[in-house]
């Protein structure tokens, strides 16, 4: 019977060693447009939030219009919090869904990335 107790509790804490080394990579929270969001015009920024603070250096948008063409974007920044990335949009989108593909590095040098789509309303 102890030695039950004792091999869970090693499996307990190998599983929290673990999950807490997953959540150490920077995860998109949220974003301005949301995803799947829709808005009434163009927005002239996108604000990316993620879970921890990124370098800017290596972490970047592209975005894509109806078309698949690719959106003109100003220079992105950090906000103070370092969690938050706010990119200028160049042009004034049409109407349409249009695609953020995102890539992250963590400062503590974890890479990320993913996708999320928004549409601009007619």
């Amino acid at each position: 019977m102890t030695k039950i107790i004792i091999r869970l509790g090693l499996a307990a804490i190998l599983a929290i060693g673990l999950a807490g080394q997953a959540l150490a990579h920077a995860q998109l929270v949220s974003a301005t447009p949301a995803d799947k969001s829709t808005v009434k015009s163009s927005p002239s920024e996108l604000d990316l939030t993620f879970t921890e603070g990124l370098n800017l250096k290596f972490s970047g948008i592209k975005v894509t219009g109806p078309d698949k063409a690719a959106v003109k974007l100003g220079e992105p920044m950090l906000m103070p919090s370092d969690t938050v990335l706010m990119v200028p949009v160049s042009e004034t989108l049409g109407a349409g869904t249009y695609t953020v593909e995102w890539h992250a590095l963590s400062t503590d040098g974890h890479k990320t990335n993913g996708s999320y789509t928004f549409t601009v309303k007619p």
